[in-house]
């Protein structure tokens, strides 16, 4: 925005330069300060090529990922991480000891133990479920979660899994697997995940 300001031929031009920096020092951090807050309210391209390449209905803004560790082959857990419009919200990570009776680990078992609980207590505390649930591994770890939300009577989370060797997503219902570019702003969201 370049405005095209006329000024009389009777003003001094000391004054007139003194009037712009006035101007400038007063409007120029407010303009700043707007533009900040419009930033604030965008959503990143990211997440709306993530909404476009998994097709979904609604924009992600809110994406949930559970992931299993195993520690020195005995002690499981499960971690879930949560990304508000692309951007990390550390404050709300969580972690799930696993309470699974069997002493050898089970992921499977494991992702349904933890995608329960997470629900459970989103539903016990009136919290709104997340926009897009994204589990680490394939076919197998996917079945699992979305067979603890069907035991919850949970049928509208998109739920997808991504396996990391070969970045492949996996969908309900689809039987290849989506394969972004490596280059994709969407893969990315999930990787950070």
């Amino acid at each position: 925005c370049n405005p095209t300001v006329t000024v009389p031929d009777s003003v001094p031009l000391a004054k007139l330069g003194k009037c712009v920096r006035t101007l400038r020092s007063t409007v120029a951090p407010s303009l700043r300060r707007l533009q900040r807050e419009a930033q604030k309210g965008r959503v990143p391209q990211s997440v709306t090529a993530l909404q476009r390449d998994l097709v979904l209905d609604n924009l992600p803004h809110r994406i949930e990922g559970v992931d299993i560790s195993t520690f020195q082959g005995t002690d499981t857990v499960g971690s879930l991480v949560v990304m508000i419009d692309g951007k990390p919200r550390r404050s709300e990570y969580r972690h799930f000891r696993i309470k699974g009776g069997d002493s050898t680990p089970d992921d499977f078992a494991s992702i349904h133990e933890v995608v329960s609980r997470r629900f459970i207590g989103l539903r016990e505390r009136g919290e709104d479920y997340p926009d897009l649930l994204m589990i680490d591994g394939g076919k197998g770890q996917l079945s699992s979660a979305l067979a603890a939300l069907d035991e919850l009577g949970i049928e509208d989370v998109p739920v997808v899994g991504l396996a990391k060797r070969l970045e492949e997503i996996f969908r309900p219902g689809e039987s290849q697997p989506l394969i972004l570019p490596r280059a994709s702003a969407s893969l990315r969201v999930l990787q950070v995940l």
